[in-house]
């Protein structure tokens, strides 16, 4: 027995300092195939809860966390890990289409005003210095109150707000490109600009990129947090966890400290999950480090 439990002890101390020892490339792998895992298990499991699961039940009211209710249940006696994952579930599904939306822009404005001359560059540095210009938070807002509100509004709002800084790198990455050897002779052949963008140019800019959208993701996230929040996204009935951080608000004062902790901690740890992946992947993309 004790010979056992000495060897179940060394393979996993052995297991934990093979994971030390990985390299950044391996560690990078492991990253993208756990968050990947972590994404599809909330996204699943998420969709499966229906509203009979979040039924009112007052006989199981204000539990604090328990091997039952492992995030305990809220004032109407609901659990409050299946509404942290059905919460969690609709932040994703947000944060994914506005990344993608935001991204695309991006790409596209980026791109021409590296290739489309000085006019259509000026327009669209002007452009971002509007949009920067203006405080993030309020640019919601006010996004959000035009288009109505909702998961909609949050959408619109993010995907015009969000492309401004990845639209800079990639500007100057074509702006870089646009100088190399390969380009001028494919230029000095004849070439048209479409075919050098779409040949020469984005598979180059493809990792700064990629490293925009997962860098992006958190902060679409967060800012659908804050947005409804404040009340300016998702609406009260909605499982949404800017709704259950502030309906928590009106609890703390009594006591009830894990109807915030525990969604809010859920959150912290999906969007600092995602800062590492991407600091993960810059890392790799970049010719220093990439062996290390």
């Amino acid at each position: 027995m004790y010979i056992n439990s000495d060897i179940h002890t060394r393979q996993t101390k052995k297991g934990f300092f093979n994971f030390i020892q990985m390299n950044m490339r391996q560690k990078t792998l492991f990253y993208i195939c756990f968050s990947t895992l972590l994404l599809l298990s909330v996204l699943i499991t998420g969709n499966l809860v229906t509203e009979g699961d979040l039924r009112v039940n007052f006989v199981d009211k204000n539990f604090q966390p328990s091997i039952d209710h492992i995030y305990g249940t809220d004032w109407f006696g609901r659990d409050m890990f299946l509404r942290t994952l059905k919460g969690l579930s609709l932040s994703i599904i947000i944060g994914a289409l506005s990344t993608l939306g935001s991204g695309i822009i991006a790409l596209l404005l980026g791109t021409a005003a590296a290739i489309g001359g000085k006019r259509i560059d000026s327009c669209i540095n002007w452009l971002i210095d509007v949009i920067m210009g203006v405080p993030m938070l309020i640019f919601l807002i006010l996004i959000s109150f035009i288009f109505g509100k909702g998961p909609q509004g949050i959408i619109i709002g993010m995907i015009l707000t969000h492309w401004t800084y990845l639209a800079r790198v990639i500007r100057a990455e074509v702006l870089q490109l646009k100088s190399n050897q390969y380009v001028i002779a494919s230029r000095s052949l004849g070439k048209s600009n479409g075919y050098i963008v779409l040949h020469h140019i984005l598979p180059h800019v493809y990792p700064q990129f990629l490293v925009g959208l997962i860098l992006m993701f958190p902060h679409t996230i967060l800012h659908e947090a804050s947005l409804t929040f404040l009340g300016f996204g998702l609406s009260p009935h909605e499982p949404g966890i800017g709704v259950i951080l502030s309906e928590s608000l009106n609890y703390l004062s009594t006591g009830q400290w894990w109807i915030a902790l525990m969604p809010g901690l859920s959150l912290l740890i999906i969007v600092r999950l995602f800062d590492i992946l991407g600091e993960n992947v810059q890392a790799l993309y970049n010719p220093y480090k990439a062996h290390e």
